[in-house]
């Protein structure tokens, strides 16, 4: 079982929110890009997110644009899972290659506030609220749980193919 701090958020929250646009191109560093993760949503957030801090958040989490640097953001923040009653499908995939776990409970936001501590077993299957309360969460597909067990899709496949000798 792992234990979780949630930080939770609205609907429609894209791309431009989670990482603003205007540093796309001129922030490289991790430190520099973690630093700006939600700024506009949540000034407090990249100040004060703590290792193993997860996202909860509505509807259509990540819409907007394909930047992978609001994935990264969130990744340089040490925030290994954002569950979402919904994800726009592009970042939803973004997480998985960036192996940060996206995870679809529509009901989840709803019931949490940030702060709250959840729950998580082991196995990914179930997260519970502080109130006891139970949600099932759908288990990865074996080839996503490769990705993740890799730490995301650029490493797995450097793994992967490296040259024989």
């Amino acid at each position: 079982m792992s234990q979780h701090r949630v930080w939770v958020y609205g609907d429609n929250v894209n791309t431009d929110i989670i990482f603003p646009g205007k540093y796309t191109y001129t922030l490289k560093t991790p430190e520099d890009i973690a630093a700006h993760a939600l700024e506009d949503l949540d000034p407090a957030f990249a100040t004060n997110v703590q290792v193993g801090d997860i996202i909860v958040a509505g509807e259509n989490w990540g819409c907007g644009s394909s930047r992978e640097q609001a994935v990264t953001c969130l990744r340089y923040n040490d925030v290994p899972i954002i569950i979402a009653a919904s994800f726009s499908g592009l970042y939803f995939r973004n997480c998985v290659n960036q192996g940060v776990h996206p995870i679809i409970c529509p009901e989840l936001h709803r019931f949490l506030q940030t702060g709250d501590i959840i729950t998580i077993d082991d196995a990914h299957t179930t997260l519970t609220l502080p109130n006891g309360r139970i949600f099932p969460i759908a288990p990865l597909s074996p080839s996503v749980r490769a990705i993740f067990d890799a730490g995301g899709l650029l490493p797995m496949l450097q793994t992967r193919f490296q040259p024989t000798e």
